[in-house]
């Protein structure tokens, strides 16, 4: 059985990274970008700084700062009209995972027309979206080179997942120096995200050689350097090892999809409008617990990389060192305990269920569920 590998076709990481990217976007020959942020990445000059930088290679901006943090069905509509208005030819997204899913989302809707509700699942899309660049400014969800599309429905009240080749951006841009000044907070939210994608792509139904090398890499870096980068912000070394951390998972997660862990998380997000990475965070050791009766050799290995010795151990036991190492490492960067204490509800746990059932994420999850088993994961992680 043949699988695909996808991968925006040019991708910059490390220092210097925006400069160089620059010389790539001048090449391309467009004229005008709807640049897509959010207003804290306005407030902070960041939005401005990029549009004088793309001004200085020729490229006229227009900019629409309204991404949410879960990025909504709206935020689509108001940025695709500011887009069509300023006859933008292409798109540049600025900042996390929220910047780049809408700005995938205009992208995709201009050219494809309708609305973005109209490409919820998997390739939907008949045409390529317009062209996207997308500049990174933390590290974790790899959305700036995935082909992963997140975007709430606000009359649903969920989380549509949007999975679609014709979401990839044409360059991808990491600079540690535009990650540098981030919050603990978001720095643990954001490389817990990232450690969610390598496991699930690892553990998943359609995980291969390429996928798995990537994702192992990907949790041992994490291992390695999320706790400086998220206690010592300005260590540089730290930032760029968790942006290629994050950039490797992205490559598996892209290619081997997810699990449980994002389809409930999306449900808790779209529910309550809560912070993606957190929510993952919190999951994680209990969907891996559920899987472990499937995957126990594959969790054991995830054990090692993150610095268990698995020496004389079973699988069993290997999978039970790596559950309590992503619970312990959540703990160490101040990850909440449980999800009631980010303001889920238990009498609302049997429709996140349903819903989460429902996402395309859960599909390549290594076991498959009930709507009780995801109902009493969603109450073990209360």
């Amino acid at each position: 059985m043949s699988s695909q590998f996808y991968i925006p076709p040019l991708n910059i990481i490390g220092e210097n990274a925006l400069e160089d990217a620059l010389g790539y976007i001048k090449g391309y020959g467009f004229k005008k970008a709807l640049i897509v942020s959010d207003k804290g990445l306005s407030k902070m000059g960041i939005v401005e700084k990029i549009a004088k930088a793309l001004q200085g290679v020729g490229v006229e901006t227009a900019i629409f700062d309204g991404a949410q943090p879960n990025p909504t069905v709206e935020n689509v509509a108001d940025g695709l009209k500011i887009l069509q208005d300023n006859k933008c030819d292409f798109v540049v997204s600025l900042g996390g995972g929220s910047p780049h899913d809408c700005a995938k989302g205009i992208a995709l809707v201009a050219t494809n027309g309708g609305k973005i509700a109209d490409y919820e699942g998997v390739d939907q899309s008949p045409k390529a979206q317009l062209p996207l660049v997308a500049i990174n400014t933390t590290a974790g969800t790899a959305s700036e080179m995935t082909r992963f599309c997140i975007i709430t429905d606000t009359a649903r009240h969920i989380k549509m997942a949007i999975v679609d080749k014709n979401t990839t951006p044409i360059l991808s841009v990491n600079d540690p120096a535009l990650m540098k000044d981030k919050p603990k907070d978001l720095t643990a939210a954001t490389g817990m995200d990232a450690l969610t994608h390598a496991v699930e792509a690892y553990v998943s139904t359609a995980a291969t050689p390429i996928t798995d090398a990537c994702a192992i890499k990907a949790i041992e870096l994490i291992a390695k350097y999320l706790k400086t980068a998220v206690f010592d912000g300005h260590n540089m070394e730290a930032r760029e090892q968790m942006a290629y951390a994050q950039f490797l998972a992205g490559m598996a997660f892209n290619n081997a999809s997810l699990g449980y862990v994002h389809a409930m998380a999306h449900q808790l997000g779209g529910f309550y409008d809560l912070p993606h990475g957190v929510c993952n965070a919190v999951l994680l050791p209990h969907v891996q617990r559920y899987n472990a009766t499937v995957a126990a050799a594959r969790l054991k290995d995830i054990a090692k990389a993150l610095g268990a010795d698995v020496t004389d151990v079973s699988d069993e036991q290997g999978a039970q060192m790596a559950i309590a190492a992503m619970y312990e490492l959540g703990q160490d960067i101040g990850i909440p305990e449980g999800i009631a204490m980010i303001g889920a509800k238990e009498e609302d746990i049997p429709t996140l269920a349903e819903n989460a059932l429902k996402d395309a994420c859960g599909l390549t999850n290594p076991r498959q569920a009930t709507h009780e088993e995801i109902c009493a994961i969603f109450t073990a992680a209360l």
